[in-house]
């Protein structure tokens, strides 16, 4: 919505040179500046294009700041700190994996901290209607690793993806690193934040989100009821492509922890970079240069 501000550019443009032909009249009036051209060798009255340029340059960086402009490249997975984010609801407790699907991802999660980088910091969040901060970002992995043992199954019932979701980017913002959440889940969104504007936020701090879908197709049964897979695939592939992470679909226990491992240890990720501030910090400087060159070489003759 705000690229529409570049309307102002061509604005900027009629401006100048309006301006510029009604100061050459007023100009003219006072002294022969085309003989004192001739007599000089240069122009007298310049059209001061470097300054149409600069002041041009400026309105451009400005409006490129304000929209938030997000550059995505490969970089090494050792950049990385990650929250993992583990759905805690009731249908967790499905058991059409040994002994069941909660079991098998806090199993292949603990895997994940076996596998990172040394200096990796990992935090741990758990969700169902709402998100539990089980342990906040650490370098101490043994920590890690009891706190992903100690989830167990929420009683607030849903699953809140989007809450999630912001929760873990606040985790994670406490850190100099590239920011990674793995969120791994069997159901949708169903409560709280929408995963629209949860994605908004996590992109404004350039946190990549890595999703695994967990659920056999067969389904499995908690107390004797059958809980069917009810993985959005869609909305998990979505999050994970807006924010240059990857979707796993895990079938079997196996796949839950391929995911893991595919995770800590790729050689290279996409990288989300947020360009804003240092599009603001070059509007500045162009700015400051501007106003250099109006006060010498372009300064006004009373």
């Amino acid at each position: 919505m705000y690229l529409w501000l570049f309307i102002f550019v061509p604005a900027i443009l009629f401006v100048h040179f309006v301006s510029l032909r009604k100061i050459r009249r007023k100009a003219m009036m006072f002294a022969n500046y085309e003989a004192m051209e001739k007599v000089f060798g240069r122009k007298i009255l310049s059209k001061n294009y470097p300054l149409l340029f600069i002041r041009t340059l400026t309105l451009v960086l400005l409006i490129l700041s304000v929209t938030g402009i997000v550059v995505i490249y490969q970089g090494h997975v050792s950049d990385f700190d990650y929250v993992l984010a583990i759905d805690a609801s009731a249908s967790m407790l499905a058991q059409d994996y040994s002994p069941d699907r909660l079991a098998a991802a806090k199993s292949a999660a603990a895997t994940f901290t076996q596998m990172v980088p040394p200096g990796t910091d990992v935090g741990v969040l758990s969700f169902a209607g709402t998100g539990f901060v089980r342990q906040e970002l650490t370098g101490d992995l043994d920590e890690v690793r009891q706190a992903i043992d100690g989830v167990e199954i929420e009683v607030a019932g849903g699953t809140a993806m989007g809450e999630a979701i912001v929760s873990a980017t606040d985790m994670l913002l406490p850190s100099g690193k590239d920011k990674s959440i793995i969120l791994l889940t069997d159901g949708e969104s169903n409560i709280g934040i929408s995963v629209d504007d949860a994605l908004s936020y996590a992109k404004r701090f350039g946190v990549t989100i890595n999703t695994i879908g967990i659920g056999t197709e067969e389904g499995g049964i908690v107390a004797n009821t059958t809980f069917r897979i009810g993985v959005d695939a869609d909305s998990l592939m979505r999050i994970a492509n807006e924010t240059g992470g990857s979707y796993y679909r895990a079938l079997t226990k196996r796949d839950v922890e391929n995911a893991y491992i595919s995770i800590a240890t790729g050689s290279d990720q996409d990288v989300s970079l947020d360009l804003s501030s240092y599009l603001l910090v070059a509007a500045f400087c162009a700015f400051m240069v501007e106003m250099v060159l109006v006060n010498t070489k372009y300064r006004t003759i009373p």
